[in-house]
C-alpha cells in the first residue's frame, strides 16, 4: 500500500537500520522466516526486545512526522488511514514481547517492563496530545458529511477523533503536561500491582508437614503438592501456592478444616500481607489519580469517564443491573448456607461456617441432593479430550476444522500445542496456540491473547496467531490431567474469546475493538455449549476406560448446574460493585484503605459473612492493573446478552442451527467494532436483549 511505503521511507530517513538487504542481527527487524511468521521466540533476548521497543517508537514518530508535515489538505486517506498504519514495527514487537510477560516472566522481562512502561506512556501522549497532528484529524472529522466512506471506514474516523479527545487532545497546554504525568504515574502504578500480584500467587505458600492433613484431598492433587514441596526444597513435605488448581481442591476436598482456613487466607490477602508486595498503598493512589484524571478530562468520576464509550454509558446503568442481580442472589446464598449448616450438623458438628468451608460443605450438600460427585466427573474429563469436545462445538457451528503443528512451528513454550484454524472452504483462518498449565513466572487466572491480530496488506488477510493461556490442572508423573466442571467451563470461554479473534475481518486496526463491555459476549457464549447432553458425549471419556460419560451422570450434572449459583453470583457481583463504588468516588480521602472501604461497602449491602468478593481489592487484577477498570460488571452485562443469545438457538430445537450460527458469525464474530455492540447485537437477534435468560439459567 502507498501510504505504508511512504511512512516507511519516513521511518527509515531518521532510524538505524540494516542496509543492502542485509538481515539484522536482530530478528525482531527482520521478516520472521519461519512457518506462517511466528516469531522464532528462542532466538531473541531480552535485549532485542529493548531494542525493538525503542526503534518501534522511533520509526513510529518518523511516520507521525511525516502526516503533519505533509503538504497536502488532510484527507482519510493521508491522515486517518496513515495514522491507522504507522507503528507497524512497534505493533510487532510488542505483539511478540506482551503474551510472554504475562505467561512466561521473568526477571530480566519484568525489569524491561518497567524500564519501558514510563518511555511507552510518555510515547503515547506525544501521539496523542501532538496538536499539529489533532488539526489534521479533526479537520478530516469536520468534513465527515461529504465524504463517501464504508460503514467500516465512518467507524474508523469516528474512533480516531474520539481517541485524540478522550486523550486529552483539546485540554490547554498545562493541563497536557498534567496529564502526561498523571498517565506516566497510573501506567506504572499498574504494573507494579501486576508484578506484585503475580509474585505473591506463585510464590505465597502454605505447607502440610504430614499425609493426615490432607486427607480427602484427591492423590492426583496430594502427588501435585508433593512435587510442588520437593521443587522448593521442602522434599517430604506438601505445598500449595495460590494458583487456583493447586489451593481450591483444598478448599473443595480436604476435610483438615485448619488447613482450609490457612489456604483460604492466603488466597484472599494475596497483596495485603505488609510486606514489599503489599497492593494496599497502590491501590488507593491508583484510585486517587484516576479520579485527578478524570476530572481533568471534564468528567465527575473516573467510572463517568470509563463508561462514556462502554454499553452501559453510565454508572446508574451499571448499578441497576448489578443490583437487579443482587438481591435474589443474596437470598439464595443464604439457601446455599443453610444447607451448608446442616451438612455440619450431620457430622455432629456444631460451629457456624466460614468462607474456607464453603466450597467443602457446598460439595458435600451437592452429592447429599443430586449424587453427583465432583471426583467421578473429573474422571470423565481429560484435558485433551475436552480440548476435541470444544474443536467439535466450533465446527459444528461454523465448518472450522483444527489441524495440529506443534512440531512444526516456533514455540514459546514446551507443553503449549497449536494448531491450523482452517475454515470450512479451505483456507487458513488463523493460527492457534493453546497453553493451558500453571508454571512459574505465569499470571493466575486465563486469557485469550495474540502475538498478532487479524489485519490486510493490500488485498490478503494477514492472519491472527491467538493465545488461549489457562491454569488448568496439570498432569502428574503418568496420570492424567482432570479437570473441574469450572475449569472446563474456563476453557470453553477463553476458546469464545479465541473465535472472535479468529474470525475478525477488518482492513483497519482502529476498527477492530469492541466496547469493554461487549467483548465478554463471544466468550460466554461458548460456555453454553460445554455442558450441552449432545456434546459431552463426544468428549466426556473416561481416562482409563474410555467409556462415554453415563447419560444417568449428565442428567445429574445438568439438574446440579444451577446449584451454588447463589454463591457464585454473590461473590462476582461484590466484586463487580467493589470496583464501581471505588470509582464513583468524587472524592477520595487521604487515608483511604482500600480493603476496609471494600469490607464497608459490602456489609451496607447485607453480603453473607461467609463470601468474600471473588477478588479483594489487592489482588483484583481486572480493575487494579488495568484493562477493567469501572469495568468488571462486563461479564454480567455481556452474561444478559449471552442467556439470551443462546437462547436464539434453545428456539429453535437446534443448539447448532446453522442460520442462527451464521448470523452469530456474521454479525457478532466477524464485524469486530465496525458498529456500536447494542446495534450488532439487534443485527443478530431483531431485538434488545432481555435479562430474564440470565436469571432464569442462574436460578436466582
Amino acid at each position: 500500500m502507498m501510504i505504508k511505503k511512504h511512512l516507511l521511507m519516513a521511518a527509515i530517513a531518521i532510524a538505524a537500520c540494516s542496509c543492502g538487504g542485509q538481515k539484522s542481527d536482530n530478528p525482531l527487524f527482520n521478516e520472521f522466516d519461519t512457518p506462517y511468521g511466528i516469531a522464532p521466540f528462542s532466538e531473541i533476548t531480552i535485549d532485542h526486545y529493548r531494542e525493538g521497543m525503542l526503534r518501534g517508537m522511533e520509526e513510529q514518530k518518523a511516520e507521525i512526522e511525516a502526516i503533519v508535515n505533509n503538504p497536502e489538505a488532510p484527507t482519510f486517506e493521508n491522515t486517518i488511514v496513515a495514522l491507522d498504519q504507522c507503528g507497524e514495527l512497534l505493533r510487532k514487537v510488542r505483539g511478540t514481547f506482551s503474551p510472554l510477560s504475562s505467561s512466561n516472566s521473568t526477571e530480566e522481562i519484568r525489569a524491561l517492563q518497567k524500564e519501558m512502561s514510563p518511555i511507552s506512556s510518555a510515547h503515547s501522549d506525544d501521539i496523542n496530545l501532538n496538536p499539529a497532528l489533532f488539526a489534521r484529524v479533526k479537520a478530516v472529522y469536520e468534513q465527515k458529511d461529504k465524504l463517501t466512506l464504508t460503514p467500516e471506514q465512518a467507524k474508523v474516523l469516528e474512533n480516531t477523533y474520539d481517541r485524540f479527545v478522550k486523550s486529552g487532545a483539546e485540554l490547554s497546554d498545562e493541563d497536557k503536561e498534567k496529564l502526561r504525568a498523571l498517565n506516566q504515574e497510573i501506567s506504572m502504578l499498574q504494573l507494579t500491582f501486576s508484578q506484585n500480584l503475580q509474585h505473591e500467587t506463585n510464590n505465597t505458600y502454605v505447607v502440610a508437614n504430614s499425609l493426615e492433613e490432607l486427607k480427602g484431598l484427591p492423590q492426583a492433587n496430594i502427588d501435585a503438592a508433593a512435587k510442588m514441596a520437593a521443587d522448593n526444597g521442602q522434599e517430604g513435605k506438601w505445598m500449595f501456592n495460590m494458583q487456583r488448581p493447586s489451593c481450591n481442591p483444598v478448599l473443595q476436598y480436604c476435610e483438615n478444616r485448619e488447613l482450609r482456613e490457612k489456604v483460604y487466607k492466603a488466597y484472599y490477602n494475596r497483596g495485603n500481607q505488609d510486606n514489599e508486595y503489599d497492593n494496599k498503598a497502590i491501590s488507593a493512589k491508583l484510585v486517587a489519580l484516576r479520579l485527578e484524571k478524570a476530572k481533568l478530562m471534564g468528567y465527575n468520576t473516573y467510572a463517568e469517564m470509563a463508561l462514556a464509550d462502554r454499553m452501559a454509558k453510565t454508572p446508574e446503568a451499571v448499578y441497576d443491573l448489578l443490583n437487579q442481580v443482587w438481591t435474589p442472589a443474596v437470598k439464595k446464598a443464604k439457601e446455599e448456607i443453610a444447607d451448608i449448616r446442616a451438612e455440619i450438623r450431620k457430622e455432629g458438628k456444631s460451629f457456624e461456617p466460614e468462607g474456607w468451608d464453603y466450597m467443602y460443605y457446598q460439595d458435600k450438600a451437592k452429592k447429599a441432593k443430586y449424587a453427583v460427585d465432583e471426583q467421578e466427573i473429573r474422571s470423565y474429563l481429560e484435558i485433551n479430550n475436552v480440548m476435541q469436545g470444544i474443536f467439535h462445538v466450533a465446527n459444528k457451528l461454523y465448518g472450522i476444522i483444527f489441524k495440529e503443528i506443534t512440531d512444526k512451528v516456533p514455540s514459546y513454550e514446551p507443553t503449549a500445542k497449536a494448531y491450523e484454524v482452517i475454515d470450512r472452504d479451505g483456507t487458513l483462518l488463523a493460527i492457534f496456540y493453546s497453553d493451558n498449565f500453571p508454571r512459574d513466572g505465569k499470571n493466575a487466572g486465563a486469557w485469550c491473547t495474540s502475538f498478532r491480530g487479524q489485519s490486510y496488506e493490500g488485498d490478503e488477510r494477514v492472519i491472527p496467531i491467538v493465545i488461549n493461556c489457562c491454569n488448568m490442572t496439570a498432569p502428574t508423573g503418568d496420570g492424567p490431567a482432570l479437570q473441574s466442571i469450572d475449569n472446563v467451563e474456563t476453557m470453553f470461554h477463553e476458546f469464545g474469546h479465541a473465535l472472535h479473534s479468529f474470525m475478525r475481518d477488518v482492513r483497519y486496526n482502529s476498527a477492530g475493538g469492541v466496547e469493554r463491555d461487549f467483548v465478554e459476549l463471544p466468550s460466554q457464549i461458548n460456555e453454553h455449549w460445554a455442558f450441552e447432553p449432545e456434546v459431552l458425549a463426544v468428549y466426556a471419556k473416561h481416562y482409563q476406560t474410555g467409556e462415554v460419560i453415563p447419560m444417568e451422570l449428565v442428567n445429574k450434572i445438568v439438574e446440579s448446574s444451577k446449584y451454588g449459583q447463589g454463591f457464585a453470583t454473590v461473590e462476582y457481583v461484590a466484586a463487580s460493585l467493589s470496583d464501581m463504588d471505588l470509582h464513583v468516588l468524587t472524592e477520595v480521602p487521604a487515608d483511604l484503605n482500600v480493603m476496609e472501604f471494600e469490607s464497608k461497602k459490602l456489609a451496607e449491602r447485607g453480603i453473607p459473612s461467609q463470601i468474600f468478593p471473588r477478588y479483594r481489592m489487592t489482588n483484583f487484577s481486572h480493575t487494579m492493573g488495568g484493562g477493567y477498570t469501572a469495568g468488571y460488571y462486563s461479564y454480567m452485562w455481556a452474561e444478559v446478552l449471552d442467556a439470551d443469545a443462546f437462547d436464539a438457538f434453545a428456539e429453535t430445537g437446534d443448539i447448532f442451527n446453522q442460520e442462527v450460527a451464521a448470523k452469530f458469525r456474521n454479525y457478532i464474530l466477524t464485524p469486530g467494532g465496525i458498529d456500536d455492540g447494542m446495534v450488532m447485537y439487534k443485527n443478530f437477534r431483531g431485538r434488545e436483549p432481555k435479562i430474564d435468560a440470565l436469571l432464569r439459567n442462574r436460578g436466582i
